[in-house]
């Protein structure tokens, strides 16, 4: 799953939303750095994704991915089930998605020096260009491909280009998230009793 599933997955606290994003951002970073609270956000994060890539609904929907962006399929069909969870934002959470999203930049606008740099870097255009919210729209979409792009040394244009996988495959793409993603807020649930992490103060007792 991309950012806004993530978040959504979050609890309420400040902490699990920066915990749950971080999980992007961590490369050479040590989670141990980050308070509990946001390690726990950064665990449920990690397996959020392991249980994604390995279930058969999300494999099945790699499959559509032609072969030619086939090596993109696992980060494509990460930012299409976005799109379906913000085009139905209203069938998951009792809040906007306008709402949710200005929630989001506020905490991380709060929590600005607890960031990566790379996160921190890219807050003033995630805030400006409303990431979070565009994710609804299939322009949005292509936008997000076109930054994520950006990112990648070789074949760059074949993942700018990403959209054509959305357009030609979007309602078996729709029909398979509208399956997976209540399995994986079942999972979720199930999960977060899991990772309760002792007090600061209890850690070596």
């Amino acid at each position: 799953m991309n950012y806004l599933a993530h978040l959504f997955l979050a609890d309420d606290r400040p902490e699990s939303i920066i915990g749950n994003l971080l999980g992007d951002f961590l490369q050479g970073v040590s989670k141990e750095r980050y308070s509990i609270a946001i390690q726990q956000g950064i665990e449920l994060h990690r397996k959020v994704d392991a249980y994604t890539d390995s279930h058969p609904i999300v494999k099945e929907s790699k499959q559509l991915i032609s072969v030619a962006r086939r090596r993109f399929a696992g980060i494509l069909i990460d930012v299409f089930y976005d799109h379906f969870l913000a085009r139905d934002w209203q069938n998951y959470s009792s809040i906007t998605l306008d709402d949710f999203s200005q929630k989001v930049y506020a905490i991380l606008s709060q929590h600005q020096s607890t960031l990566p740099d790379r996160l921190k870097c890219a807050l003033p255009q995630m805030i400006q260009q409303d990431w979070l919210s565009k994710y609804q729209y299939i322009s949005g979409i292509e936008v997000t491909l076109n930054r994520m792009a950006h990112r990648v040394n070789r074949q760059r244009e074949i993942l700018a280009s990403g959209i054509e996988e959305l357009t030609a495959h979007y309602q078996e793409l729709d029909r398979s998230f509208q399956s997976f993603f209540p399995e994986l807020v079942e999972y979720v649930k199930t999960t977060r009793s899991h990772l309760k992490y002792p007090d600061r103060m209890e850690v070596g007792k």
